[in-house]
């Protein structure tokens, strides 16, 4: 057993890809290449550790700015993880779905994603959610103006606002809150992901660049979890 209180919800920024390929004399697309192999390990852990949801952090709102070369490769790879692995996941019990804007991915990319996240829909094992286009002060916003409309419409009233009902304009609406964030590489900054979602987790920051983070460094990650003491501002002796 890895450990006795397994963490419901894990989110992960994958950091590294590129530094680990310059340190390797390797193109950025190779260091891509191999932090897909880290995730698949990675969801296949987690759905055996038990977590019950594990977030990718796969592409932010930012990463747009990166070189068009290489977030047409990026891209790529999404694409052909659409194609190759939702049968995967669908004969493993792991329901899949994705968060963020849907503009400017391709129209391509978001069927793919549709019809993945409508072929899952029944599973009850894992979730894995995908963060792609995502960025937490964009959803904030978006949940503000679809609050707002709330209010226009009379569907709720503005004295009603509190931390519950303003959470279910989020795009995790459905979803338990984070235990654990890591987020690989050393790095120790959440770059504008899941903001509100993570006030309580517990952050773990391991050095290893993501294509270098395996299965046992996962299981690591919620030993060192175990250790925790989380008391969500109350004082435990």
């Amino acid at each position: 057993m890895i450990s006795n209180i397994i963490p419901k919800h894990v989110a992960i920024i994958m950091d590294g890809n590129g530094r680990w390929a310059k340190e390797r004399a390797l193109s950025r697309t190779a260091g891509h290449r191999e932090g897909i192999k880290r995730a698949r390990e990675i969801i296949e852990t987690a759905g055996k550790s038990g977590v019950k949801v594990l977030t990718l952090f796969a592409f932010s709102s930012e990463n747009w700015s990166r070189p068009e070369k290489e977030i047409g490769v990026l891209m790529g790879y999404l694409d052909h993880f659409l194609d190759r692995e939702v049968d995967k996941l669908a004969k493993n019990n792991v329901r899949f779905r994705v968060i963020g804007k849907e503009e400017p991915l391709s129209g391509r990319i978001r069927l793919k994603i549709k019809q993945a996240e409508e072929k899952t829909s029944a599973n009850n094992g894992l979730q894995l959610v995908l963060a792609l286009n995502y960025g937490s002060r964009q959803e904030i916003i978006e949940a503000a103006k679809k609050f707002a409309a709330s209010v226009v419409n009379k569907d709720m009233d503005i004295g009603s606002l509190d931390e519950e009902n303003f959470s279910s304009f989020l795009y995790t609406h459905d979803l338990p809150d984070p235990d654990l964030l890591i987020r690989t590489s050393g790095e120790m900054r959440l770059s504008n992901f899941l903001l509100w979602q993570l006030s309580y987790s517990e952050f773990y920051f391991p050095k290893k660049y993501w294509p270098d983070f395996k299965d046992r460094d996962f299981k690591a990650a919620l030993r060192e979890y175990e250790k925790r003491q989380r008391r969500f501002g109350n004082i435990r002796a």
